[in-house]
C-alpha cells in the first residue's frame, strides 16, 4: 500500500486525529460480555472442559469443569463468539487474547469482551488499539474493569477500510514476532537435548563431589536488612540477590539495587567472569557474571577449582544437577538447600579438551538464540513504532 499524505487534524479527547476519524466510546461499538462466574467448588484438577484464567490460556489447564455444567451454562449464559477479543478485567488488567474457536473450555468470569458490531468496529482492529483506549475513571489507578469503564473508555476509529489495513499490516509483524517466538523456543529444546547428551555419564568421565573440585562461599550483606545507609541507587555498585540472576544463566542487565560504599564494606566482591548460584527463594539459577559486583548472602561464590574446567561447561554442569534433583524433590520443588547438603552433590566431567568443545558447540547455540531474541526486540520496537504511527493517523495506509 502507498502512503498518503497526511490530511488535516482536529484536536478531540484523545489527542490529535485525522479529520475524517471520529472517537468512539466501547459502549457505542458493543455490550460488555463475561461468562457465568464458575466458583472453585465447581472445579476439579481432572475433568472433561479445561477451564482457563487469563494467564493460563496457552498452556497445561490446571482447572476443569463437568461438561454437564459446560453445556448448561454456554447455551444459558454469554459465551465469547470466534474472533472475539478477550480482555482480563482483574488482577493485571488489559491482557488481551484472541478468542480462535474450535476447542471445548469455559473461562473466568474476570474475564471480559466487548459483543461488538464489527461494521462499525472490526474485532481484529479493536485487538491493536484497547491497549491506547481512554478510560474515564476519578482516580488514577484502575482496580478492576467493570462494565461502566469498559463502556467510557474512548479511542480514535477510521474507517473500517483504513481499520483493517492497520490491523493487517500490524499483524503481518505480529506473525514475524510469533514465528521468531518458534524458533527462539526450538533452538532453545536443541540446546537443552544437546546439554543433556553431551554431558551424558560414562565410564571415560571423573565424577566427584562439588567440595572436590571447587572452592565456594557465600555472599554477604550488612544486618540489620533495609537500611537506607546500604544502599546507594545513584553511584553505588551492582548488588546481585537472587531476583538478578535470570533463567536465561545471564544476571540481568541491571540489578534491583545498588550497595553503598559503606555496605559493600560488609559484603563479598566479586569480579566479572565468577560462577554464582542461588541457594535460597528461586534455587538453582546460575550465571556467569557479566560486570563487577558485590553479591547477597542467598547466592554462593565458586571462588576457584580443583581440577581443570571450562566455567561455562562448569555452569551447565551445575545446572543439569539442580534439574535432576528438582525431579527427585516432592512436587518438583527444592525448597532450601544448603551449602553442606550442596557439597555432596556428584558431578561427572571429561578433560579440559572435551570440555572446551562442549563448552563451544553450546555457547555457539546460545549465541543463535541471543542473536533471534534480539531480532525479536527489534521487530518488538518496529511493531510499537508502527502503532504510535498508524492509530494515531499520522502515517496513513489508504
Amino acid at each position: 500500500m502507498e502512503l498518503m499524505e497526511k490530511k488535516g487534524f482536529q484536536q478531540t479527547e484523545v489527542g490529535l486525529i485525522p479529520k475524517d476519524w471520529n472517537v468512539k466510546l466501547l459502549g457505542d461499538i458493543g455490550a460488555p460480555k463475561m461468562c457465568k462466574r464458575i466458583f472453585n467448588y465447581q472445579t476439579k484438577k481432572r475433568g472433561d472442559i479445561p477451564f482457563y484464567k487469563i494467564g493460563t490460556f496457552g498452556k497445561k489447564p490446571d482447572a476443569f469443569i463437568a461438561r454437564e455444567l459446560y453445556e448448561e451454562y454456554k447455551r444459558k449464559y454469554s459465551f465469547p463468539l470466534n474472533g472475539s477479543v478477550l480482555i482480563s478485567a482483574a488482577g493485571t488488567i488489559g491482557r488481551l487474547i484472541v478468542y480462535a474457536g474450535g476447542d471445548e473450555y469455559f473461562q473466568d468470569s474476570n474475564i471480559v469482551w466487548i459483543e461488538n458490531d464489527e461494521k462499525l468496529v472490526t474485532n481484529h482492529f479493536l485487538k491493536y488499539v484497547f491497549p491506547s483506549v481512554n478510560f474515564k475513571t476519578e482516580g488514577s489507578t484502575i482496580s478492576r474493569l467493570y462494565n461502566n469503564i469498559l463502556k467510557s473508555g474512548e479511542f480514535a476509529c477510521p474507517g473500517i477500510s483504513e481499520q483493517k489495513a492497520i490491523a493487517n499490516a500490524l499483524s503481518d509483524v505480529d506473525e514475524l514476532i510469533t514465528n521468531l517466538d518458534k524458533l527462539i523456543a526450538k533452538k532453545k529444546d536443541i540446546k537443552k537435548g544437546a546439554m543433556q547428551q553431551l554431558l551424558i555419564v560414562n565410564e571415560n568421565l571423573k565424577t566427584k563431589t562439588i567440595r572436590d573440585v571447587a572452592t565456594y562461599r557465600r555472599g554477604s550483606f550488612p544486618q540489620p536488612y533495609g537500611l537506607a545507609k546500604w544502599y546507594d541507587d545513584i553511584s553505588g555498585m551492582p548488588f546481585v540477590q537472587v531476583v538478578d540472576v535470570a533463567k536465561n544463566m545471564k544476571l540481568k542487565a541491571e540489578t534491583k539495587q545498588k550497595i553503598s560504599e559503606e555496605g559493600a564494606k560488609m559484603s563479598v566482591f566479586v569480579k566479572k567472569g565468577s560462577v554464582i548460584l542461588t541457594i535460597q527463594g528461586s534455587i538453582g539459577r546460575i550465571c556467569i557474571t557479566q560486570y563487577d559486583a558485590y553479591v547477597d548472602r542467598t547466592l554462593l561464590i565458586f571462588e576457584s577449582f580443583k581440577e581443570d574446567f571450562n566455567t561455562y561447561f562448569f555452569m551447565i554442569s551445575i545446572w543439569l544437577k539442580f534439574q535432576i534433583e528438582k525431579e527427585k524433590a516432592p512436587g518438583g520443588i527444592i525448597k532450601t538447600i544448603t551449602k553442606e547438603a550442596l557439597s555432596s552433590f556428584e558431578i561427572s566431567f571429561p578433560n579440559i579438551e572435551e570440555q572446551d568443545r562442549i563448552a563451544e558447540v553450546l555457547e555457539d547455540i546460545e549465541k543463535e538464540i541471543n542473536m533471534l531474541e534480539s531480532k525479536k526486540e527489534k521487530y518488538q520496537a518496529i511493531k510499537q513504532g508502527m502503532m504510535q504511527e498508524l492509530l494515531t493517523g499520522k502515517t496513513r495506509l489508504i
